[in-house]
């Protein structure tokens, strides 16, 4: 059997497929942008996938979706940013693009990737937290995903830490990831800017001017060059992230928890203060271990690498079983 699998990474934007080898390194990689259609959707990853098998011999394929999945895996049941509803994708791929096709959750695959590669190799239960547009989790229990009874555990974005917060897409309101993420961070700026005068903050000159140009890679680089209103929405970011860490540790106790996602490449804007906000907002601080939290490893490319090692995993459990 080959040990080439591609990893694909579906956002609600944009496509990731990379060859990835079984030392967890990208060989060859393609961007698309996200069709908005079912059938658009599987013939551009059919494209993909033959494009990188024409290059490479590829033994399977892994899927690494944003959205609820049957426990078995098989069945896309809802996916908020893809077309896919109660779909058997992993079935129709595989023929469609006539090698095996293998779905998982994007951050389930993630943390099978910083698990097998990355920031989590050396966890025992581990806890890897997807932070960009929204935030996705993955829990790994002895090495091992839990996936809950009916497959979609564990959903941590919607976990209420302001009771009557912001409103959030899934129906509630002061969800976690309403106050930690890329949308959050800028929301909180706008939020910022009604209620104060900022001087000669650039980023709020630019909120006048142009409201759509501030984006969570926006606030990021002008907290990094000092901007005080982006350094302020960070420092809101950094409490809110361990308000939910904490809560998340007090039921999980994981000794390690890896920051991942497209907000987790900035950690270094804000992951220590929220470490030590963590251990003084967890219950019974000062008397228990703490997980080490750490920032990840392999960065965006996460989903991809995991999606793939997702793939050569089932590929190598089928033929032991045969």
């Amino acid at each position: 059997m080959s040990a080439l699998t591609v990893g694909i990474d579906i956002g609600g934007t944009s496509v990731r497929a990379a060859v990835v080898d079984e030392r967890g390194e990208l060989l060859d990689t393609l961007r698309a942008v996200t069709p908005a259609t079912t059938e658009a959707l599987e013939h551009c990853l059919q494209r993909l996938v033959g494009e990188l098998a024409s290059r490479w011999s590829v033994a399977g394929v892994g899927l690494a979706i944003a959205g609820f999945l049957t426990a078995d895996r098989s069945v896309v049941r809802f996916a908020p940013h893809l077309p896919w509803r109660e779909a058997a994708v992993a079935a129709d791929m595989t023929k469609l693009i006539g090698l095996p096709v293998f779905t998982e959750h994007d951050a389930n695959a993630a943390a099978v990737a910083e698990y097998r590669f990355g920031a989590a190799a050396r966890g025992h239960n581990s806890l890897v937290v997807t932070i960009g547009t929204g935030i996705g989790a993955g829990l790994l229990l002895d090495g091992r995903l839990y996936r809950g009874s009916f497959g979609v555990a564990p959903e941590l974005g919607h976990i209420v830490v302001v009771p009557n917060g912001r409103p959030c897409a899934c129906g509630k309101r002061g969800c976690w990831e309403r106050y930690c993420s890329g949308t959050a961070l800028v929301d909180t700026v706008v939020e910022l800017v009604a209620d104060s005068d900022w001087g000669r903050s650039q980023l709020a000159a630019d909120l006048a001017a142009d409201p759509g140009s501030v984006t969570g890679r926006r606030v990021a680089a002008a907290a990094t060059d000092g901007d005080p209103v982006a350094v302020k929405a960070f420092e809101i970011f950094s409490r809110s992230l361990a308000q939910g860490l904490a809560m998340i540790a007090d039921i999980f106790d994981p000794d390690l928890i890896v920051i991942a996602g497209g907000v987790g490449r900035a950690s270094g804007l804000y992951l220590d203060e929220a470490r030590e906000q963590y251990s003084a907002l967890i219950t019974g601080a000062g008397h228990r271990q703490l997980a080490r939290i750490r920032g990840t490893q392999l960065g965006e490319s996460a989903g991809v690498i995991g999606a793939a090692e997702v793939a050569r995993q089932e590929l190598a459990a089928a033929s032991l079983l045969g």
